[in-house]
């Protein structure tokens, strides 16, 4: 497929200052051999792709029902029903998703050694199932695939939930602390998860290529990431449908899909 041909749905593939924007997944594919230490930072983008809706588009959940916020979920009894009645209304779509060829691309990479971390803005657990080792992935905003107690940290698989919230709407509680029981996502207004935040600043400090694929780059403090790593002297690429506030920073800007794009720069189906 040439990078090209706008008829097969691609956008546009842009070198900042260059005269002519296309033919540069070659450059990637360049950029990825000369690398040393690469770091991936995903969001929405690459997951849409798989099927999954990025909730804050036009049409997504966030457009119908306002997100509820920590506080409100820890101190409403119907919040929290609230919060699982919407879960479980959404949780076939996360369920049937499969990793597509950006998750493999990247799990390629992470295989050959070419690329030591995959920091993620998303909650659906697709880099481990395209399989990439779990240590190799920092988490950002959590993960929707299973629950936790908020005071223990114990770990509860969502069909347990599911089993106890079909008994009239019942609550899980956690059965050693007595904890209240949530998806592992991080929500509006709850902390930012200390230790996984810290080793992302010290992926991105590490890397010497770090590719943004499908992040708008507008929630922060996971988008001061890219900046980091291109003041730090990483090559920074971007890879997204739609242009970003840190596209003037890239040394490499590709308007595409990102399966296309990665299949193509790293050799995968």
């Amino acid at each position: 497929m040439s990078i090209s041909d706008k008829s097969d749905g691609w956008g546009q593939c842009v070198r900042p200052g260059a005269t002519d924007p296309f033919g540069t997944v070659d450059e990637l594919k360049a950029m990825i051999a000369d690398a040393r230490n690469a770091v991936a930072f995903t969001g929405a983008g690459i997951s849409t792709e798989s099927g999954i809706p990025d909730f804050r588009s036009p049409g997504g959940i966030w457009t119908r029902h306002q997100p509820i916020p920590f506080g409100e979920f820890l101190a409403s009894v119907e919040a929290r029903r609230e919060t699982w009645r919407r879960k479980f209304a959404t949780q076939a779509t996360i369920e049937m998703a499969t990793p597509n060829a950006g998750h493999r691309a990247l799990a390629k990479l992470v295989a050959q050694g070419k690329m030591s971390a995959v920091i993620t803005q998303n909650i659906d657990g697709l880099h481990q199932a395209s399989g990439i080792p779990g240590d190799k992935v920092i988490e950002l905003h959590g993960n929707t695939t299973y629950a936790v107690c908020l005071d223990c940290r114990r770990r509860y698989e969502l069909e347990w939930v599911r089993e106890i919230f079909a008994d009239n709407e019942q609550l899980p509680v956690c059965t050693d602390c007595g904890g209240h029981v949530k998806t592992a996502t991080i929500s509006f207004g709850q902390p930012m998860p200390e230790a996984e935040m810290e080793r992302a600043h010290a992926a991105t400090l590490g890397a010497d290529l770090f590719i943004v694929l499908g992040s708008s780059l507008v929630v922060y403090p996971a988008a001061g990431l890219p900046l980091l790593a291109k003041r730090n002297g990483a090559r920074l690429v971007i890879v997204n449908r739609d242009p970003t506030d840190q596209d003037e920073m890239a040394d490499l800007l590709i308007h595409a899909e990102i399966g296309a794009t990665m299949s193509l720069a790293v050799g995968v189906n």
